[in-house]
């Protein structure tokens, strides 16, 4: 639905709403010859629905509301509003993008109820602020309060960006191993159904001792500690097709589905011809069967295993991630930070092929230190590096020690670089050159506050096309050990 602008607008003078502007908290203590400078006064009825202006689009302009309530909204990128506040009768809005220097507000205003606005343009404000300090006094306290405000909003919204990172990344890949085990236990049931069948075959075929003791020793191979050698893709698939003709040969039912579990577990014709003399046909094709389903089962379990032992590793990952901050003096591993950190954004990583270059020096110490907040670093820092990779690309991370006081982290991209007329506002709360709703503008600026105020560490970079790397220094031992 379109945005519906107030039209409805005509100039007053000052004097004539001086009463109407005395009941205002911002011009209760401003004179009639104070509000002389102002001049005229747009004065505006908003009726309910419609805009008084529009983010980025209208000129700022100082505001009072005289009569009604009006709504301001924060447009996001996915289409959506956020809601900022609700202005009520007697107060006064949009002195901010003034003040900062902006030429248009950063919010949309829309009246709830019918409305009547007062407006003062620029240049009027500007005057206003120089002649009645007992106004000015008002508007730098309101603007104080909104900033805070504000801020305090965006902060709110990165921690919930932060938290949505964590939680999309640890559902990305926990999904894998999850999936993972649960095809092998449903595996291993069919499996397990189909061995119970050939045993009770097997059984009612009445074997010799000799016989008994082939398929003893057959099992004993399959649960001993030998591991297949590597094989490659080519040599793996000789040997499948090898296997599955000899297999065929001799009268056994699904050779072409036994042979590559046979190979895989490192079997060879060589393992299994002892069976040919030892069993007649009617049972050698269900003997080989029930040797094929237990080393099958075995490979599940192992699969099962290795999948929970993945659901153990991310969750030790993400209770790093989280609760590796504590308020009183601890010990810290860079590394294990890193390794959860990459850990937690894998599915980012994958999504655009980029690859992750570990340049760990061997030599790190454990740092002794009260900060909190590092995982949130490497995070915001990583996140930045995955934006400015082109696709695929590769991300280096480096650590070394500056002697024995500062352990030192590199954390460098491909992209394009940071242009130099941005280079002295990264760290600037609020600065961003992402799309609107897209980035915060926040990132390095806690990056740099951790970092500095926690830490009493430095944040610095380098950039130039094809290379950025941001350099976090943070002392071995707590500063106030020093």
């Amino acid at each position: 639905m379109a945005e519906q602008l107030a039209t409805a607008a005509r100039k007053v003078s000052a004097r004539e709403l001086y009463q109407e502007l005395r009941r205002t908290p911002t011009f209760s203590q401003a004179s009639e010859q104070d509000l002389a400078c102002l001049g005229d006064i747009e004065l505006v009825e908003v009726p309910a629905g419609h805009v008084l202006f529009r983010a980025g689009v209208d000129p700022a302009g100082f505001c009072v509301v005289l009569r009604g309530e009006m709504r301001a909204y924060k447009p996001e990128s996915d289409g959506t509003q956020g809601y900022v506040t609700l202005l009520k009768e007697g107060e006064t809005f949009g002195e901010v993008p003034i003040l900062i220097g902006h030429a248009s507000p950063g919010m949309t205003c829309e009246a709830v109820t019918d409305s009547t606005v007062g407006r003062v343009h620029q240049e009027d404000f500007w005057s206003l602020m120089s002649t009645c300090p007992a106004v000015r006094k008002v508007v730098l306290q309101n603007m104080a309060h909104r900033l805070e405000a504000y801020t305090a909003l965006t902060l709110h919204r990165e921690k919930l960006i932060s938290l949505g990172t964590l939680a999309a990344g640890l559902m990305h890949e926990l999904n894998n191993p999850g999936a993972a085990a649960k095809r092998a236990a449903s595996q291993l049931r069919e499996n397990m159904t189909r061995q119970q069948e050939l045993g009770l075959r097997i059984t009612r075929a009445q074997l010799s001792p000799e016989q008994l003791e082939c398929l003893a020793q057959l099992q004993e191979e399959v649960f001993g500690p030998a591991r297949p050698h590597a094989m490659s893709s080519l040599e793996q698939s000789d040997a499948e097709e090898a296997l599955t003709e000899w297999l065929e040969s001799i009268g056994v039912e699904n050779a072409w589905k036994m042979a590559p579990t046979l190979v895989a577990a490192g079997w060879t014709r060589a393992d299994i011809e002892c069976t040919q003399q030892s069993f007649p046909t009617n049972v050698l094709s269900d003997a080989l069967n029930w040797l094929e389903a237990l080393i099958s089962n075995m490979q599940l379990v192992g699969t099962i295993e290795e999948s929970i032992a993945r659901v153990t590793e991310l969750v030790m990952a993400v209770k790093k991630y989280a609760y590796e901050d504590k308020n009183k003096e601890h010990k810290l591993d860079i590394h294990d930070t890193l390794r959860s950190t990459l850990t937690i954004l894998g599915h980012k990583f994958r999504h655009k092929q980029i690859a992750i270059e570990k340049q760990f020096a061997a030599d790190i110490p454990v740092l002794t230190t009260c900060g909190t907040g590092i995982s949130q670093v490497w995070t915001n820092l990583l996140d930045n590096a995955i934006d400015a990779s082109p696709e695929p690309g590769k991300i280096t991370i480096r650590t070394w020690a500056e002697g024995n006081d500062w352990v030192c982290v590199g954390i460098a991209d491909q992209g394009p670089g940071i242009p130099p007329e941005h280079r002295s506002k990264v760290f600037e709360p609020f600065f961003t050159t992402k799309p609107v709703g897209i980035g915060t503008g926040l990132g390095l600026d806690i990056a740099q506050r951790v970092v500095t105020g926690h830490y009493g560490g430095q944040i610095s970079f380098t950039s130039e096309p094809g290379k950025t790397e941001f350099v976090v220094k943070l002392p071995v031992a707590s500063p106030k050990e020093k």
